[in-house]
């Protein structure tokens, strides 16, 4: 996949959609994704500050002063920011500014918490969000999940954000955006559906 495959937002999209189609299973994400990102970021705040490996950060900087510390978990929200804004710059915007706003609520809950909390939140919310997409997908969606490791961990908070916009207000990156990705959607339901018949003769 070159760099422009990278930042396809139909394509990928589209296969997304291929293994969310069921609106319990849609609901069951939309209310645990965010929350798992949350999770990580709030274990990463006792990540030492990167930056700190090239320069040292003066003790009275407004963010260290606030316990904003610019480590892991700031690059990996970062990262994220930085991806759906590629993918598509208005509704990535967005999405960047929920990265921006988990980064901050996650550093600030975690200094009240301790890392002796900390891990034990991390661990609960794992547990509660992976379970409760699991029954979104074994039970209603009928269809195990995808394993590309990309589309569970850095593109389903946009997705779902994405998702949600499209059912609320009708928005599209781009007219027609919607009907394209439809019809690519249903392309990708039909492979997934071809290929279940072989595998129950081979077993």
């Amino acid at each position: 996949m070159g760099f422009k495959g990278m930042f396809d937002l139909e394509k990928h999209y589209a296969f997304y959609g291929a293994y969310h189609r069921h609106r319990v299973n849609v609901l069951m994400h939309t209310l645990f994704v965010w929350p798992l990102f949350f999770s990580f970021l709030v274990l990463f705040y006792f990540t030492p500050p990167i930056c700190s490996l090239f320069f040292s950060v003066p003790p009275k900087c407004f963010l260290t002063s606030h316990g904003l510390l610019l480590n892991f978990g700031f690059f990996l929200a970062l990262l994220y920011a930085v991806t759906y804004v590629c993918l598509d710059w208005k509704a990535g915007s967005l999405a960047a500014l929920l990265c921006l706003a988990c980064w901050v609520g996650s550093s600030l809950l975690a200094q009240q918490l301790g890392f002796s909390l900390a891990w034990k939140f991390f661990l609960a919310s794992q547990v509660i969000c992976w379970a409760g997409q699991s029954i979104g997908h074994g039970v209603f969606e009928k269809r195990a999940p995808s394993n590309n490791m990309a589309q569970a961990f850095v593109m389903a908070p946009f997705f779902v954000l994405l998702q949600v916009l499209q059912t609320t207000c009708g928005y599209e990156p781009y007219a027609g955006f919607n009907r394209s990705v439809e019809g690519k959607i249903e392309a990708e339901i039909e492979q997934l559906q071809s290929k279940t018949p072989s595998k129950k003769k081979a077993a």
